[in-house]
């Protein structure tokens, strides 16, 4: 007679309830991109957002890391479906860097260096949900992992917290970004598996 009935899986991982259906727990952390990975000097590095109307507000890196700091500890999942719990960032609210910012805008499109962009309710960059992050774990933000800077939105599939963040675009209509353009779900809630169109 065996010990092990059939149905036995193993041990049930208790962080299992910390995960959106269908994910699985990571301690690794995974790079995945859709091209190269851009590497811009600091000295060159800018970040702009542009409201609808066109008018720019600009951060260099020195302006970037004079500004209020916060230090989110938040679990990330990627559309891939793997997910790692309690990661620890430092970067700048976008409620601070949206302060001064005057927009009728309901939709964000966030450009990155090389090319990507990928599109936002401006209400998920708000009200302490989102972040453009330059340190990870104690340590600058390495190149693979989107830096010197990216954009954290831990609420969402990971795609959502573009890598090499240069600007966003704030618009009055929605418009898709990379993925979205290829079927990929406009919004990315993972604990509703929006992973594609029709989710």
């Amino acid at each position: 007679m065996s010990i092990v009935t059939r149905g036995f899986r193993g041990r049930r991982d208790d962080s299992a309830k910390d995960l959106p259906p269908g994910q699985y727990l990571t301690h690794d952390f995974p790079v995945l991109s859709a091209g190269p990975t851009p590497r811009i000097p600091l000295d060159r590095w800018t970040f702009t957002i542009t409201t609808e109307t066109g008018v720019e507000h600009e951060w260099r890196w020195d302006d970037l890391l004079a500004l209020p700091s916060d230090s989110p500890t938040v679990d990330i999942h990627c559309v891939t479906r793997w997910s790692k719990l309690q990661t620890g960032w430092k970067g700048v609210s976008l409620d601070t860097l949206l302060e001064d910012v005057e927009t009728a805008a309901d939709y964000a499109l966030v450009r990155s260096y090389g090319g990507y962009t990928t599109n936002l309710p401006l209400e998920d960059l708000l009200d302490g949900k989102a972040w453009l992050a330059y340190e990870y774990e104690g340590d600058p933000l390495e190149p693979a992992h989107g830096g010197p800077a990216r954009l954290l939105v831990p609420h969402l599939y990971f795609w959502k917290s573009a890598k090499w963040a240069r600007g966003i675009q704030l618009l009055i209509e929605d418009e898709p970004g990379f993925w979205e353009n290829l079927g990929y779900h406009d919004y990315g809630d993972p604990w509703r598996e929006q992973r594609y169109q029709g989710d």
